[in-house]
């Protein structure tokens, strides 16, 4: 009722499930400080409201171009880019502002990497802070891997070899390691094949946290490192038991997307949701929303459709699923909607619902509590 003024589709962030969401992941925590991952907010103040809580500091960045926008507005002093940059434009602007220098760190995976961003500014530029991203996929087996495609530094030896590179070369200071153990955070393990799923967990997380310890400690021989961040919404357990660990990467965790329902070690809620209007009736039992075709990013496959949340009973059509002009939902409480009524939906990954929508509505008490821009709303296009 918070939005029955409202024209849909809209997009809403219920505040107090936001709120939740924020102290779970302190709880989780366990006094370890989280640095916030913007792509899974992508909204300006809803990442200032988490910084200001205790226990959250600095942002993760997935662009040098987003970084070099949110130090100039001073959202945070602490800015690490989670991706390797080829924006020779974007470096060329963070070498040319002193404080963008001190506030930003970049990602670098290789000497290829240090050698665009070479070229890219010139000789005789000031001082660059570098993070080095070590892979933290599990490869039991000889071809066998697991995880995301990352970082082609694995062992201890190459993470060393980068970073006397690093220290060798003028404008370059190691300031960080970071590892994301997507195989982890990333998969669920409380639905299909999840006993599976939770062995192969708890065998990852403990050859990553003897390998990364190793990486760490050769590592800091070399350079004088301020931090080592790893983790994700859905590894913060075992990624803050790691004593080589200082800081941990989260973000999803504050939206609840539908992609973090299957995990047993945590259990978010819904903050994020989405309205779409009824326009269509066309037999029983079905009702045609307008619009709808917001899939995440990620394999094609059904867990990265929106899914009809309220009310309850809806699903989409196996045949249509969601639809750029329209899409079709199923089920009991479809012959109970009128044309113009909305039902609302939930999206698969957390920032990506930021891309469809200008604002989110903010809902608190059951009333808008206020609009605010997201990142499309500000003009702003990281992808």
């Amino acid at each position: 009722m918070a939005t029955k003024d409202l024209d849909p589709p809209l997009a809403v962030v219920d505040l107090a499930a936001f709120d939740a969401n924020a102290d779970d992941l302190l709880r989780r925590a366990d006094g370890k400080p989280i640095r916030v991952v913007s792509k899974s907010v992508r909204c300006r103040f809803l990442l200032e409201r988490v910084l200001r809580r205790p226990g959250f500091a600095g942002l993760m960045c997935y662009s040098l171009r987003e970084a070099l926008w949110l130090a100039g507005l001073g959202t945070s002093d602490d800015i690490v880019v989670a991706y390797p940059t080829a924006d020779h434009s974007a470096l060329r602007e963070l070498v040319s502002d002193d404080r963008a220098r001190q506030t930003i760190t970049i990602m670098v995976d290789s000497v290829e990497h240090l050698d665009l961003v070479a070229a890219a500014v010139g000789p005789g530029r000031p001082e660059i802070r570098v993070c080095l991203e070590l892979d933290a996929s599990w490869r039991p087996l000889p071809g066998l891997h697991v995880g995301t495609r990352r970082s082609p530094v694995f062992t201890p030896r190459q993470a060393v070899r980068l970073a006397r590179e690093v220290r060798a070369r003028q404008g370059f200071r190691l300031v960080g390691v970071m590892a994301y153990e997507g195989q982890i955070a990333g998969v669920p393990d409380a639905r299909e094949r999840g006993a599976l799923i939770r062995w192969m967990q708890r065998r990852s997380a403990a050859e990553l946290a003897r390998r990364r310890g190793a990486v760490v400690r050769a590592v800091r021989a070399v350079a004088d490192l301020e931090f080592v961040n790893g983790g994700g919404t859905g590894s913060i357990e075992t990624t803050g038991a790691d004593p080589a660990v200082t800081e941990i990467a989260a973000g999803s965790g504050l939206m609840g997307p539908t992609l973090f329902d299957g995990y047993s070690r945590f259990h978010p809620r819904p903050a994020t949701l989405f309205a779409l209007p009824v326009v269509r009736k066309p037999g029983k039992g079905i009702a045609t929303l307008y619009a709808g075709g917001y899939i995440a990013s990620g394999p094609a496959s059904t867990s990265r459709l929106p899914r009809p949340y309220l009310p309850e009973g809806l699903t989409l059509l196996g045949v249509e699923g969601a639809g750029e002009v329209q899409t079709p939902v199923t089920g009991a409480a479809a012959d109970s909607l009128r044309v113009g009524d909305r039902v609302w939906l939930r999206h698969a990954k957390a920032g990506e619902l930021a891309e469809r929508f200008d604002e989110y509505h903010l809902v608190r008490d059951q009333h808008v509590d206020r609009s605010v821009p997201t990142y499309r709303g500000e003009g702003r296009n990281f992808g």
